[in-house]
């Protein structure tokens, strides 16, 4: 078993045979035969022999990758003619364009000499003329133009070049990637028949997103795309029936989808086009490692396109790891902005006080009025919902441990309008795509001020106003500072009570740094 995972990490196939091990021990590992694994004849307390050459193996790797991915179909990548209309823009034009559409900034993270960032589409017919079925499929559905991310993602996509978007969720992401997916897997040199697998792949964090992506793609249906969403919770056996009988597009859950790869009910290699979605939230929710596994299979000449909403540190190494010479889109600012649609209120409250005003929330609701109320923890949801259920009130529930079936039920019943108020965690915080909830109602503050920015992003969507409420008790004084940049750049009003709060923690800190300053053991001076 250790030398088929140090294969596999090398990129080496696996060998199942007894003998093929031997050969493949003893061509890279100098390893004889497999009872050198373990001498037998020596005392059974005895140091056991290293098995593993890592420096050959490592002296090795690039062969070793080759080898691996030798034979492979050509993949083609650049699909995109510039109109005349965005060819004739001016350097000052396109400047001018970009600040007033959310202050769009792109940059070339290619080393070496910097690339042209082409201009952006304008109109939907400046990127998609020669493809008239998308045509077709955007005039149903009633878009008037591409949102600023679309605009300046499309022409990079469809040139082949890899892509980071980085935009608040709601801005039209999904889009951004999804239409140059459909055209690089039905411009691909061989036919869907012959590829031998699925040609794309959407990473997404939550069951949720993943859902949602998919019914983008149903939507927007091209030449017969099929596509199909994998997820934890879901019927297994129904995932991996669908996926053996062929499907062009994945859309998956990381624990899932590494689930079905490691148990070879489906091929990886096959994928040319990547996407990383809300790339923040599956590192935050400790997905590395199954994305890691997962890229493995994954041919290293595709395509990549990673969207996230922030850029941590965790989010760039990421992007280094997976992407070739990327360019890089963000509308607005690298820094955490909060919504500028989005009234934010504050209150300082005391952690008793909380339910009390829930309730007076609720009671004051009008009747198009639509919550979300997010809470801490999952038996706060239960707790909070059960009580508004037995006064009579129409309410909903979203957390991590309902079955897949009620999630789908609890967002259908919010979005069909038959509740106005669900009370979730912060499943609910990203890629909920119901554009008429009025007001974000923070029972519990959340675990960071990232997830805080998220939140409130569910209310002011398409071009509506929104309102955020947000109670914060004294064991949340460590965000109060952060809290307040984020309300002074949105211009929004900053309680007193929460002033003190930060200053109090900044003094708390200071003191806490001179106790261990003094603590410290003092060196002795040099005679």
């Amino acid at each position: 078993m250790l030398i088929d995972n140090a294969l596999a990490s090398s990129g080496q196939n696996y060998v199942r045979s007894g003998t093929e091990k031997d050969s493949i021990k003893q061509q890279h590992f100098g390893v004889n035969s497999a009872e050198e694994d373990l001498d037998i004849t020596k005392p059974a307390n005895a140091p056991m022999k290293s098995v593993i050459d890592w420096a050959s193996l490592r002296k090795n790797a690039a062969k070793y990758e080759a080898m691996k991915w030798a034979g492979l179909p050509p993949v083609e990548k650049n699909f995109y003619k510039e109109s005349s209309r965005t060819a004739s823009m001016s350097q000052e034009e396109v400047e001018m364009w970009r600040k007033e559409n959310n202050n769009i900034i792109c940059d070339d993270l290619k080393e070496g000499e910097k690339r042209c960032i082409p201009n952006p589409v304008c109109k939907f017919e400046d990127a998609f003329e020669l493809y008239p079925d998308i045509m077709d499929n955007i005039r149903k559905v009633g878009f008037q133009n591409p949102t600023p991310i679309q605009s300046q993602a499309w022409p990079i996509i469809l040139q082949g070049i890899d892509l980071i978007g980085i935009a608040q969720t709601g801005t039209g992401k999904t889009l951004a990637y999804l239409i140059p997916g459909f055209i690089h897997l039905t411009s691909q040199p061989l036919s869907k028949d012959q590829r031998g697998g699925p040609g794309m792949l959407v990473l997404a964090p939550t069951r949720e997103l993943a859902l949602q992506v998919e019914a983008e793609c149903l939507k927007y249906a091209y030449k017969g795309i099929k596509s199909i969403c994998i997820y934890g919770g879901g019927d297994r056996k129904g995932q991996i029936d669908m996926v053996t009988k062929g499907v062009d597009i994945v859309i998956a859950t990381p624990g899932r989808l590494n689930d079905l790869q490691m148990s070879n009910f489906i091929n990886l290699r096959s994928i040319t086009y990547l996407v990383l979605d809300e790339a923040d939230r599956m590192l935050d929710m400790g997905f590395e490692p199954q994305i890691m596994k997962i890229l493995i299979d994954v041919r290293p000449d595709r395509q990549t396109v990673m969207t996230s909403a922030t850029w941590p540190d965790g989010v760039r190494r990421l992007a280094k790891s997976y992407l070739k010479n990327p360019m890089i889109v963000y509308v607005g600012t690298l820094d955490l902005t909060a919504v500028n649609t989005v009234e934010q209120r504050v209150v300082v409250i005391d952690e008793e006080e909380k339910r009390a005003f829930v309730q007076d929330f609720v009671e004051s609701m009008k009747p198009k009025d639509k919550v979300i109320i997010f809470v801490g923890k999952k038996i706060t949801a239960d707790d909070l919902s059960s009580e508004f259920s037995l006064q009579g009130i129409p309410v909903q529930s979203l957390h991590g441990n309902r079955e897949q079936y009620d999630r789908e039920q609890a967002l259908d019943d919010f979005r069909k309008g038959k509740v106005r108020i669900l009370v979730a965690t912060d499943l609910a915080s990203r890629g909920l795509d119901v554009h008429d909830i009025t007001h974000v109602f923070n029972f519990d503050f959340p675990r960071n001020i990232e997830e805080y920015v998220h939140r409130i992003g569910r209310t002011g969507r398409a071009g509506r106003t929104g309102e955020a409420v947000t109670l914060i008790t004294r064991s949340n004084w460590r965000v109060a500072s952060e809290l307040i940049e984020i309300l002074e750049r949105s211009n929004q009003a900053v309680p007193d009570e929460l002033i003190v709060m930060a200053e109090r923690y900044k003094q708390f800190q200071l003191k806490k740094e001179m106790e261990r300053d003094f603590q410290r053991p003092q060196r002795m001076p040099l005679k």
